[in-house]
């Protein structure tokens, strides 16, 4: 065994500790974000207590970061050989394995003391969001459908908002999380997309190379089946005419999203990608203006 890559001192510099984090990509976090905010605006009724707010808040960027850290030790020997991802600071040698693993712990570690503030039903479900956290980077490895995983990962906030604001976890928390883990998979395979020619090249495994040439039909039906997750939200959260022109401006960008990726080219799949921070921000405007109106 080769013990070098572990105790070879590679430091780097703060810049790369930030960069490992994707502290200057805050996209995924916003993503992660937005529907955390449904959430607790639901549970809550318009009137979230400022400690959940912040403890998510914060908890949303400590384990989006810690989730990129433990996703670029596992694709180390991957990274180097897709384009968009060869200058990763694991994948350039710029940090060690060893800086790496020990940056997942302490993140891990700062998540579980916002997380103690909390409740035991939401420490319990914490457990599990760290192991989907975890899971997620090594099972494109094994499955077609890592993006499934993501989503499941990237929507146990929503359970957890439930529990630390309210003790209870209703029929509407499971739908609001069945509805975002929809929306994941399509957007995250608009991601995948980019990457695909590689992904084929180094056997990597995604939806976006399963899906193959029905790709856009089959994200567009994904897309229709959120727009009606959304309407049963409303629907079990009894919101009004604002958060139906909420849930309509978000259809519009679904359709501009499959606009952008109609020819399959990178920059613009990635362009799509980026675009659902806004269906995130317009849907959590909507609801919240629903309550406060």
């Amino acid at each position: 065994m080769n013990l070098e890559k572990y105790v070879t001192p590679k430091s780097g510099d703060w810049n790369d500790y930030l960069k490992l984090m994707r502290m200057d990509k805050p996209v995924g976090s916003l993503l992660l974000l937005w529907p955390v905010y449904w959430a607790l605006w639901i549970a809550s009724e318009g009137e979230p207590s400022v400690s959940t707010l912040i403890i998510f808040t914060l908890g949303v960027f400590v384990m989006r970061s810690a989730g990129c850290v433990i996703n670029d030790y596992a694709d180390r020997n991957f990274d180097g050989k897709v384009k968009r991802t060869n200058q990763r600071p694991l994948a350039a040698g710029r940090l060690s394995e060893g800086n790496a693993l020990f940056l997942f712990i302490a993140l891990c570690a700062l998540a579980f003391a916002l997380v103690i503030l909390t409740n035991w039903q939401t420490i319990a479900l914490s457990f599990a969001a760290l192991l989907l956290a975890s899971a997620y980077p090594f099972a494109k490895r094994y499955t077609h459908m890592p993006q499934v995983v993501l989503g499941a990962a990237f929507s146990w906030g929503i359970p957890m908002v439930f529990t630390a604001e309210t003790n209870t976890l209703p029929k509407t928390a499971w739908v609001i999380y069945f509805t975002n883990l929809l929306w994941v998979i399509a957007y995250d395979t608009f991601y995948a997309m980019v990457d695909r020619d590689d992904d084929l090249k180094i056997g990597v495994k995604s939806t976006a190379v399963l899906f193959g040439d029905m790709d856009k039909v089959i994200t567009g039906c994904l897309q229709v089946l959120t727009l009606f997750g959304m309407l049963l939200i409303g629907d079990n959260a009894k919101l009004g005419w604002i958060y139906s022109i909420g849930v309509a401006v978000c259809a519009g960008l679904f359709v501009y999203q499959q606009y952008l990726i109609r020819n399959r080219e990178r920059e613009q799949c990635f362009k799509a990608f980026k675009n659902n921070q806004w269906v995130g921000v317009v849907l959590f405007v909507a609801i919240a203006a629903d309550y406060l109106l």
